[in-house]
């Protein structure tokens, strides 16, 4: 798990602690982004108590973006999931997350805001989400519901294999586009969320929205060569997409699965 931190220190030993009490959790990647409060302090603190919670530090601010290409390099564990330091994602979801990974079904799981309890931060919010995601699916032919969650689930080689460019919030649709160029189908699950306001910390904004939409453009637009390097591996994503084709849900080895004896 990779958690991008900036200031939370108001909240970061609260979500720390639900997410390491979680069984489906190896290891945690926490990065602290160049904060200016507490928060160094508290995952100092935590990270001598468990073994499980490694921290990395910047010295300056330099978005989400690269604390998560940061804590990507590190990862060990087979999948890895992106859990903001806020309270606005609940690791209670994790195990609906994980499932089609586990089963082998999707290499590629995002958690959608809105079929589940949810509290909205504002009516602009929701709209700009809707017409990023309308975005998405337009310029790249595909059906997403919520590109710009914050509950991004990818298998760890596929983490490492996406080369991301993204420093700030453009992080979202870097990591959303790369995947849909190399060819994978996100698959979609349903999660609570909280959704907090300015007064409580809130960071996005609707600049955030219209740098989203240019990086969209930029990377459907760009060549395979220039997004992935000159060393893209062809081989591992060509593997990986016949192994998806193989686990549909119902397709069972053992015919007792599909209730026939």
């Amino acid at each position: 798990m990779m958690m991008p931190i900036y200031n939370e220190e108001r909240t970061l030993e609260i979500i720390l602690t639900h997410v390491l009490d979680r069984p489906e959790v190896g290891e945690v990647i926490a990065v602290d982004d160049g904060s200016t409060d507490g928060s160094w302090e508290i995952l100092t603190r935590l990270s001598a108590k468990d073994p499980k919670l490694h921290t990395f530090r910047h010295q300056t601010n330099q978005g989400k973006g690269t604390a998560l290409r940061d804590a990507a390099a590190q990862l060990r564990m087979p999948f890895a999931l992106v859990q903001d330091a806020d309270l606005e994602y609940d690791p209670r979801d994790y195990p609906a997350l994980l499932e089609p990974l586990q089963q082998g079904r999707a290499d590629v799981v995002f958690g959608v805001r809105g079929f589940a309890g949810q509290t909205a931060f504002s009516f602009w919010f929701v709209l700009g989400n809707m017409v990023v995601t309308l975005a998405t699916n337009l310029l790249f032919n595909c059906y997403i519901s919520d590109m710009e969650t914050g509950y991004k689930v990818l298998r760890s080689d596929l983490w490492r294999r996406l080369n991301l460019s993204g420093k700030r919030f453009d992080i979202e649709p870097d990591i959303t586009a790369r995947a849909l160029r190399l060819g994978y189908r996100i698959h979609e699950v349903p999660i609570r969320y909280y959704a907090r306001g300015r007064e409580e910390g809130k960071k996005l904004t609707w600049l955030d929205g219209i740098r989203a939409l240019g990086t969209l453009m930029r990377l459907r637009l760009v060549s395979q060569r220039r997004l992935f390097g000159m060393q893209v591996d062809t081989d591992y994503h060509n593997r990986r997409h016949v192994e998806l084709a193989r686990h549909h849900p119902l397709v069972a080895t053992d015919k007792t699965e599909l209730g026939t004896h």
